[in-house]
C-alpha cells in the first residue's frame, strides 16, 4: 500500500497587453483602477487554456463575482509598455475560485504588481450563495486533476 500524497498539478495562464494612451493618468503611469481590467484579461487567457468559461456557468445557473481583490503595487508601468499577466490557480474544497496574479512589465523587466482574486457561485435568478462547489465546478476539477 502507498503513502503517496496526490500532488495536484499547477494551472497557469499567461496574457499579455501593452499599456494604452488612455490606461495613463496626468503623470503619464498606468491609473491603478486599470490593473483590474489586466487581472480580468489574465482569467479570460486562463478560461481559454483551462476551459473555464463563465458562460458555462451562466448557463448551468451560476454567476461568479468577485468578492475579495487584493492589489499589491510594487512598480509603475507607462504608456506602450508591455505588461505579461500571469494567473494561477490556487485549490480550495471550499465554493470559491481563487487566482493569484503576477504582473511583470518586459519592457523593464520587474515585477509591477502581485494580485489575488476570490469569486463565489450564486444563482443567477436569486443571487443566493451556494456553499457547495456546482456540479459543472466539481468536473472542471476532476478534468484537470485538482
Amino acid at each position: 500500500m502507498s503513502n503517496l500524497i496526490h500532488t495536484p498539478p499547477i494551472l497557469r495562464a499567461t496574457s499579455s497587453i501593452e499599456v494604452r494612451f488612455n490606461e495613463c493618468d496626468p503623470l503619464g503611469i498606468v491609473w491603478h483602477g486599470n490593473y483590474v481590467k489586466y487581472l480580468e484579461d489574465g482569467r479570460e487567457a486562463f478560461g481559454k487554456k483551462y476551459g473555464l468559461d463563465y458562460m458555462d456557468f451562466y448557463i448551468n445557473g451560476y454567476a461568479t463575482p468577485i468578492v475579495h481583490l487584493q492589489l499589491d503595487f510594487k512598480k509603475t508601468m507607462q504608456y506602450k509598455e508591455i505588461a505579461h499577466i500571469e494567473v494561477t490557480y490556487r485549490n480550495t474544497e471550499a465554493a470559491k475560485i481563487i487566482f493569484d496574479y503576477v504582473i511583470r512589465s518586459e519592457t523593464k523587466n520587474e515585477i509591477v504588481c502581485k494580485a489575488t482574486t476570490t469569486q463565489v457561485f450564486v444563482s443567477n435568478g436569486s443571487m443566493q450563495l451556494s456553499l457547495v462547489c456546482p456540479d459543472i465546478f466539481t468536473k472542471w476539477k476532476q478534468n484537470n486533476g485538482v
